[in-house]
């Protein structure tokens, strides 16, 4: 049936393209400043399709739309968008531009907001057009931003300093470096636009978009260390502008234009990252004849290989989020048969018992708790029109992470309600001998993420099956759950260096009954005891600790070296976290992780 709130928002866009002069516009999941997470000023997608998803992209023609999402949230798209509305893709199968070069029309003119998309996907939007003979049209206004009457303001959340006890290196020991890797590459300034790169860069953290500390502004960072910071000033606290410095000099928002001009016509070069600073900042240089070079973020590199304290921050971290984790999954396991808990009680017990550790500012993402079929939808968001009971039989997949001053976590484990039966121990077996070949394996210097994958699908291939998503992303120091450059996937070229830290998680989905997901924390350090080496060879150490369900084993599936590693987690996790927690807990601690033989 035809959402009519629905169809009225597109029948308004459409009177506002006509009126500027579109035959189309473009509708990305984005702000200004590409965040993952976007504040809710920006959830445009979610205006227009009713998706709430973090992964969305709208193509509005004169006669037809499409509506584009990654596989995690396939199943959700289907769910929330009205497929009368909107044509529904994949967009591995279907991306949007390969749509729009199927689509667009000769000569027509497809409209974007020049601040939503990044310079790199402004020039792939181009050449997508020239082939069906389209033009890309920069628009000066937002035709959605003009419907949308009742858009919630900007966010303007206090900025606060990351204090050295938890960043580890002084705020102006980083820009020297950075500015020192720009003097050797000739460039006179770099445009720091994404929000990670400012807050680590500066040692500042915010909160204008949800689960992460992130102050929404961008720095120009000269090559002698001086930096421009453009923030809104509603946004400044006491005693911020001493943290940064004097040679950190703040300006309002609506400067940050007039200084991309005028840094242009100085005549020097003015570096930018391509793949993150948005279309208009470009055009902005260009219009004022500025030189401009493409180049990574700097920032980059040093905020993913985290300093000794960062790390040992991250580990702290992980002690506290896995005694939250044990005391909940004990509570779990005392409660769930009553028949009384749903996926968003669940949810909520587990975030009050993060609550009460030490340091904690609140999730890193939103919580997926599924109960059943849902924990096959990769990213689920439990409802009030979804939320579940936990019923006997089910598996219940829990996907959740933590906010610290001192660091991030993200941990996914997988537990069964009642008995499982013979397909789910081997499914759930196949995921973790993943697990722990990815956690296990000792790799050579320069080796990425993309040559590691592998490892964690092998016992699922060997039998016809995979799973949709990457199997590692990397995770910031009290910043971004999902940071880059370093990953662990088919498409990462970033080698692996020590002080990154990344997830491994593969996982198994078996749509309409039940998702599986192992997921741990580890982060990169060097290999030692190994004589005969002719190279430097790294290794991870695991961070997360909680119990995986020991009940969903078959260890007859095991290695002896896949048992020794499962039995010495979990030594570990009891030994470390039994004195964080009292006698009940602790009785289901032991029980969780005695040691499993054939």
């Amino acid at each position: 049936m035809t959402s009519p709130i629905f169809s009225a928002r597109l029948a308004d866009l459409r009177r506002e393209m006509t009126a500027d002069g579109y035959d189309g516009f473009l509708v990305p999941m984005a702000d200004e400043y590409q965040s993952e997470y976007v504040p809710d000023c920006a959830r445009r997608v979610a205006f227009l399709s009713g998706f709430t998803g973090s992964a969305g992209f709208i193509i509005v023609l004169k006669t037809r739309a499409a509506f584009f999402t990654d596989s995690r949230y396939t199943l959700q798209a289907a769910q929330q968008v009205d497929a009368a509305i909107f044509q529904i893709f994949d967009s591995a199968d279907k991306p949007p531009l390969a749509w729009l070069e199927e689509n667009a029309e000769k000569d027509a003119k497809i409209a974007y907001d020049p601040w939503l998309h990044s310079a790199d996907a402004v020039e792939r939007l181009k050449k997508a057009l020239a082939k069906p003979g389209a033009q890309a049209v920069a628009a000066p206004r937002n035709p959605v931003d003009a419907i949308w009457n009742d858009r919630p303001a900007e966010p303007a959340e206090p900025v606060r300093p990351h204090d050295m006890i938890y960043a580890g290196q002084a705020a102006a020991d980083k820009r020297q470096h950075i500015a020192a890797m720009l003097k050797k590459k000739n460039v006179a300034a770099f445009i720091v636009t994404d929000p990670s790169s400012v807050a680590w860069l500066l040692n500042v953290r915010g909160g204008d978009v949800p689960n992460t500390p992130l102050p929404l502004s961008r720095v120009i960072l000269h090559d002698d260390a001086r930096a421009d910071w453009f923030v809104d000033a509603r946004k400044i606290t006491d005693g911020l502008a001493a943290h940064v410095g004097d040679d950190v000099a703040l300006h309002a928002p609506d400067q940050f234009p007039p200084a991309l001009a005028s840094l242009a016509k100085q005549g020097k070069t003015i570096a930018l990252d391509p793949a993150h600073a948005s279309g208009a900042i470009v055009d902005y240089l260009r219009a004022a004849g500025g030189k401009i070079e493409p180049m990574d973020d700097p920032c980059d590199l040093p905020r993913a290989c985290k300093n000794a304290v960062e790390i040992d921050g991250m580990r702290a971290a992980h002690r506290r989020d896995g005694a939250a984790l044990v005391k909940f999954f004990s509570w779990l396991d005392q409660n769930w048969q009553s028949g009384n808990l749903t996926e968003l009680l669940v949810e909520q017990k587990l975030a009050s018992f993060r609550e009460a550790n030490n340091n904690y500012r609140g999730p890193s993402f939103d919580t997926i708790a599924g109960a059943g079929d849902h924990g096959a939808i990769v990213h689920y968001r439990a409802t009030r029109a979804t939320d579940a009971r936990l019923q006997p039989g089910q598996m219940f997949l829990l996907d959740s992470g933590g906010q610290y001053l001192d660091g991030t976590t993200d941990v996914t484990r997988t537990v069964i309600l009642g008995a499982p039966t013979p397909e789910m121990r081997d499914r759930f077996t196949r995921v973790l001998k993943g697990h722990i070949a990815l956690a296990s394996i000792r790799f050579p210097e320069g080796t990425t993420g993309a040559e590691l994958d592998v490892l964690a699908r092998q016992n699922l291939w060997a039998v016809g099956l995979d799973y949709g998503h990457g199997t590692g992303h990397g995770v910031g120091a009290y910043l971004g759950v999902h940071e880059g450059p370093q990953s662990i996937s088919r498409r990462s070229r970033i080698a692996l260096q020590p002080g990154m830290v990344v997830s491994n998680e593969p996982g198994f989905y078996k749509a309409g009954h039940y998702g599986i997901r192992i997921e741990n924390l580890q982060t990169v350090v060097e290999s030692v005891g190994m004589p005969d080496g002719n190279r430097k060879f790294y290794e991870f150490e695991t961070l997360t600790l909680a119990p995986i369900d020991r009940r969903l084993i078959d260890a007859a599936m095991l290695t002896d070296a896949e048992l020794g590693w499962l039995n010495a987690y979990h030594a570990r996790v009891r030994d470390v976290l039994r004195p964080m927690i009292d006698d009940s807990a602790a009785i289901w601690l032991e029980a969780a992780t005695v040691a499993l033989a054939r």
